[in-house]
């Protein structure tokens, strides 16, 4: 299953993020962010114009910790290789952490359907395979 250019590149949500940042202190900052079907784009300025991260959705493993206290809702995306990046997003009731959730099961049931076609053409393409199930058969 090929994914179009349009489902690539479909914007499911943008708006503001707040990123703590990796050095000691651990400051919050506000980065203007576009989830799009297969990656979380993070910028420094609102304008777009410097991208400072782009996270695809294969390269996260999941969206953890999710805990909301007052008027903040706190989640932590694990990467494939277990780095932790610590996000917060106003309490809203679309909150990111719940969009992005959704986003990275709907590339993973995607690509997992993928796979299996790939995996049938595949067999379905090696010589004798159509006898070999026939004999199977009951």
């Amino acid at each position: 299953m090929k994914m179009s250019a349009d489902e690539i590149s479909q914007v499911l949500k943008e708006g503001e993020l707040e990123k703590r940042s990796d050095n000691l202190l651990q400051f919050w900052k506000r980065k203007t962010c576009v989830l799009t079907t297969d990656s979380l784009n993070i910028y420094a300025d609102t304008q777009k114009r410097s991208k400072s991260k782009e996270l695809k959705l294969q390269s996260i493993k999941k969206v953890d910790c999710v805990e909301r206290t007052g008027k903040f809702v706190y989640f932590t995306i694990v990467t494939t290789d277990n780095k932790e990046i610590d996000f917060r997003c106003s309490g809203e009731d679309h909150c990111w952490n719940a969009v992005i959730t959704m986003a990275l099961i709907d590339f993973q049931n995607k690509k997992a359907i993928q796979d299996f076609k790939t995996r049938q053409d595949n067999e379905g393409a090696s010589p004798g395979q159509q006898e070999r199930r026939m004999a199977r058969a009951p």
